[in-house]
C-alpha cells in the first residue's frame, strides 16, 4: 500500500515571510488522501498556525480543483490570514482552486496559466426528494463561489458576465483572466505542470494541460463509494 504523508510544504522562511506551496486536488480529509500532493483544510490549518508570526506569505497554487467545502475552508482561512498575502498561479487553478487562488492580496498569473470556472456538481442518489435537495444544495454553494468572485470582479464588470462563464465552463488563460478579474498577468513562462484526477470529468480540458499532465493512478471508485455521502461528494 502506498505511504501517505503531508507534502503540503512551507519553504524559503524568513524572519517576515514564507512560501507555501499548494499543489494538487483539494480534499475533506484523510479518508479522501489518494496522492501525496492532496491538500485539506487541516493542512493549512496547522501550517498557517506554526506561521502566525509571518507578516508577508507567498502562496502557489498549482491544482485542478476538488471538494467545494474543503475549498471554501481554505479560502476563508487564507482570507482570514493577518499576514499579506501574494497568491502565484503557477500552472493551474481550476474549480474551488480558482477561489482559493482569489485569497490573495495581490493574484499573479502568468499568461499562459489558467484560471477555470464552472457550475459545482455532484454524484448522488436517491429519490426524487433526495435529489431536489442536492439540486438546492449545489444552487446554494454556486451562490456562495459566485460571492467571492464578486469582491474580485474588474471594475465595469458585471457578476452576470461571470455567471455565463460559469455555465460554461470557461477556462481563461492569465490575459483572458484579467479582463475579469483583480489580477495581475505577467508575461508567459514555464508553467508548472499539473496532476489532477478532476481534468477528464471536466467537459472543455484544454488539450495542452491534458498532455502536460503527468499520468497519475485512479481513484478506486468502488472504495469512494464505500465512504462517500451526499455532502462529501460535492464538488468544485
Amino acid at each position: 500500500m502506498k505511504r501517505m504523508h503531508n507534502v503540503f510544504t512551507v519553504k524559503n522562511q524568513t524572519d517576515f515571510s514564507a512560501d507555501l506551496y499548494i499543489y494538487g486536488d483539494i480534499i475533506n480529509n484523510t479518508a479522501w488522501k489518494w496522492d501525496d500532493s492532496d491538500v485539506m483544510p487541516d493542512d493549512v490549518k496547522n501550517m498557517l498556525g506554526q506561521l502566525d508570526d509571518k507578516s508577508n506569505l507567498n502562496i502557489y497554487v498549482n491544482s485542478g480543483g476538488g471538494s467545494v467545502f474543503a475549498g471554501l475552508a481554505i479560502y476563508n482561512m487564507l482570507k482570514r490570514n493577518k499576514a499579506q498575502k501574494t497568491v502565484y498561479v503557477d500552472g493551474v487553478a481550476a474549480s474551488i482552486a480558482s477561489v482559493i487562488a482569489l485569497a490573495g492580496d495581490r493574484v499573479v498569473v502568468p499568461s499562459n496559466a489558467f484560471l477555470m470556472i464552472h457550475k459545482p456538481w455532484t454524484v448522488s442518489r436517491g429519490n426524487a426528494n433526495v435529489l431536489r435537495k442536492m439540486a438546492e444544495d449545489l444552487d446554494n454553494l454556486e451562490s456562495g463561489i459566485m460571492n467571492v468572485y464578486k469582491e474580485n470582479l474588474k471594475e465595469g464588470i458585471e457578476i452576470e458576465v461571470i455567471q455565463q462563464l460559469v455555465d460554461a465552463e470557461t477556462w481563461l488563460s492569465g490575459e483572458e483572466a484579467e479582463k475579469y478579474f483583480n489580477i495581475e498577468v505577467v508575461e508567459a513562462k514555464e508553467v508548472a505542470a499539473c496532476s489532477s484526477d478532476y481534468f477528464d470529468k471536466y467537459q472543455k480540458t484544454p488539450n495542452k494541460i491534458v498532455a502536460k499532465a503527468p499520468s497519475i493512478p485512479k481513484k478506486d471508485n468502488n472504495e469512494q463509494l464505500k465512504i462517500q455521502n451526499a455532502l462529501d461528494l460535492l464538488e468544485l
